[in-house]
């Protein structure tokens, strides 16, 4: 459901599905990422630590890009979905380094 909302934004579409769907977008991808790299938590604290760091990200996104006078909803969209996926990814890079480690010392 939020890629359909960043979708229809990156397509400039006149949906009237289009801004509360790219809200959706824009703070369950960042989200997300956060609540995967917050496995230790309880599920209440872990929501609500991912919810508030998915706010952070998308102002320190939209702070940037207006410190540079680079704003568009299109970066602005680009940008957090980059953030989102780096996370993902170093997430899944720390928990692929941590099995091979425990496979070397049984």
């Amino acid at each position: 459901m939020g890629a359909a909302g960043a979708l229809l934004a990156l397509a400039d579409s006149d949906s009237p599905l289009r801004g509360p769907l790219t809200l959706f977008f824009l703070l369950a991808t960042p989200a997300a990422a956060i609540a995967a790299a917050l496995r230790g938590l309880d599920p209440f604290g872990r929501t609500l630590a991912s919810l508030a760091g998915a706010v952070v990200v998308d102002m320190l996104v939209a702070q940037g890009m207006l410190a540079t006078h680079q704003w568009s909803a299109t970066g602005g969209i680009v940008a957090v979905t980059a953030l989102s996926s780096l996370i993902f990814l170093l997430v899944l890079v720390r928990r692929l380094r941590g099995r091979t480690e425990r496979r070397r010392n049984p």
